[in-house]
């Protein structure tokens, strides 16, 4: 269950079925830092008791990534110091007036708080929800923070990007690794998935500004420095060929002439991100 990448960092490997995300270890000489808690009580339960079977300093610290239920839903089972953004508090504090039975889930479903995937993973993972509650953050920050594990360290900085207003990454530069969370991936407006050059292109930009070896995203096998750039390439590519635009097909037919081939099913789903990304900046002007 749990994978070692380097000496002092362990992960547990993302599940698509029930959305899990990836969850982090990185071991100091002094203590131990956990990154994400998890979709479930239960998720935060096997990983807390795989971390138990290893010989390493105390697990003090817990850094949430973002505020999004499959991220958050195991902070109080962790029961750690927990870190995260100022706004990611916020969000946390509107969760915890949410009601978590059936009939709450099926009006959430009807007001888009959530989708039918993330439904279903919810029931799936805690089919007991009658006493389940949100945790809570210890230490919130903006901007940046250092954590000193002792011989190591944890940088803590909000990216920005599309998919949260906070969007938290844990750089290691000691083991040249990054935690990224969701930051890499599309935002929501009005149930279409967006991307934006404007936030985008400068969040890749503040990642790689740090020497790094391995990218932790959330719901994907590890990244080497190649395949990063290759996908940084890809979104780059596409928000550049879609500018402005607001069609999927001129972009389409751009890319094609521009690259003398047709995108790929990827550079496709990011053509769409761009131009819906595109129309939802021109609606929001409107208002």
């Amino acid at each position: 269950m749990l994978k070692k990448l380097t000496e002092r960092i362990y992960y547990m490997p993302h599940n698509n079925d029930t959305d899990r995300p990836i969850l982090g270890l990185v071991c100091g000489d002094k203590y131990s830092l956990i990154v994400d808690s998890g979709n479930s009580p239960q998720h935060a339960k096997e990983f807390l008791a795989e971390v138990k079977s290893l010989n390493i300093p105390p697990v003090k610290y817990l850094v949430i990534t973002h505020w999004h239920f499959d991220h958050v839903f195991g902070i109080k089972e962790m029961n750690l110091t927990t870190i995260g953004h100022e706004n990611t508090k916020i969000k946390l504090e509107e969760m915890r007036n949410m009601r978590w039975d059936d009939a709450s889930l099926e009006v959430y479903l009807q007001n888009g708080t959530f989708n039918e995937f993330e439904i279903s993973c919810i029931k799936n993972e805690i089919p007991e929800r009658d006493s389940f509650l949100i945790g809570d953050l210890d230490i919130t920050y903006k901007g940046s923070m250092a954590i000193d594990l002792g011989g190591i360290n944890c940088i803590i900085n909000d990216v920005g990007g599309d998919h949260t207003l906070e969007s938290t990454v844990i750089y290691i530069p000691e083991e040249k690794v990054i935690f990224l969370g969701d930051c890499v991936y599309n935002g929501r407006y009005n149930g279409d998935y967006v991307f934006t050059k404007e936030k985008l292109f400068p969040m890749i930009d503040k990642i790689e500004k740090n020497d790094i070896e391995y990218y932790f995203c959330s719901h994907e096998s590890i990244c080497d420095k190649e395949e990063m750039d290759g996908f940084w390439h890809q979104l780059k590519s596409t928000g550049n060929i879609v500018e402005k635009g607001t069609s999927v097909e001129e972009a389409k037919r751009k890319f094609t002439a521009t690259y003398k081939r047709p995108p790929t099913e990827a550079e496709s789903f990011f053509i769409g991100g761009f131009v819906n990304g595109n129309k939802a900046m021109k609606e929001k002007a409107h208002h």
